[in-house]
């Protein structure tokens, strides 16, 4: 059955796997468990698209095994030997390579790359007993929405071959604003333009979005594209219209997470 291609948030570092005496990732924590439970089947394997990996074109891991990346700091010792020893998929990785290439797009196999707190983190909360097989695909580094979206067209074959594109990032993602009543404001702004402009089909979907930029507080949400762009994958991958499956204010941000069809 074909699979459906998500953008979901990823939180902040290893949040879930924390004290949290405000609750203040709980509803998120809540999302990523009961995710599983929406698909139509058990993936083959997860293609997820990382806010925390950029590289010249396109990569994807080629790893058997793939390591963990703990690419978060000053966090709690305990955090630091999480484990999440799920399997790679390089036949995955190579297809998902060849589909790019032959869409006139740059893309390669990392063979040595591991999985960064953007995939093992909230993985690990939607499958935590670690059994799927994993492919972490970078962001292009010339940040061009554009871009992912072909991307993202080019890999639409992939939904029918048993692959699940879940594409992590976050919807509002200035760091320096988090936390502050600053947020709530701008974050409202963008996430209301982002939603209208994610649950439109098709063409229309993808010129919306290629021009994010013009969007009601679109760098005061977004400084760096980075975990904005997973988004344009999953979007290129389908045609159907776009849902809103999740959506909270999260630390004073306004924070949403989309299907698409």
């Amino acid at each position: 059955m074909r699979q459906p291609s998500l953008f979901i948030p990823h939180g902040g570092g290893p949040c879930f796997f924390m004290d949290d005496p405000r609750g203040i990732w709980t509803g998120m924590g809540a999302f990523l468990r009961a995710l599983p439970g929406t698909l139509p089947e058990r993936p083959r394997a997860v293609l997820v698209v990382s806010g925390h990996w950029e590289t010249d074109g396109f990569a994807f891991t080629g790893a058997e095994r793939p390591a963990l990346i703990y690419d978060y700091y000053g966090f709690p010792a305990h955090t630091y030997a999480l484990r999440y020893d799920a399997p790679g998929a390089p036949a995955v990785a190579a297809r998902a390579a060849t589909l790019l290439r032959e869409a006139g797009l740059v893309a390669s196999v990392d063979p040595s790359r591991g999985l960064d707190h953007g995939v093992f983190v909230p993985m690990k909360v939607a499958w935590p007993e670690a059994e799927i097989p994993v492919v972490v695909m970078s962001v292009d580094r010339g940040l061009d929405p554009e871009r992912h979206v072909a991307a993202g067209r080019a890999l639409a074959a992939l939904r029918d071959e048993g692959v699940l594109i879940l594409a992590s990032g976050m919807s509002f993602h200035n760091l320096r604003l988090f936390g502050s009543p600053r947020a709530a404001e701008p974050s409202a702004a963008f996430d209301a333009w982002l939603t209208h402009a994610a649950t439109q089909t098709g063409a229309a979907r993808a010129e919306a979005l290629i021009r994010w930029e013009t969007a009601p507080a679109a760098r005061l949400a977004h400084p760096q594209a980075e975990h904005l762009l997973p988004l344009m994958v999953a979007a290129g991958a389908a045609e159907g219209a776009g849902e809103r499956i999740y959506s909270e204010t999260v630390a004073g941000a306004a924070i949403s997470a989309f299907r698409f069809h």
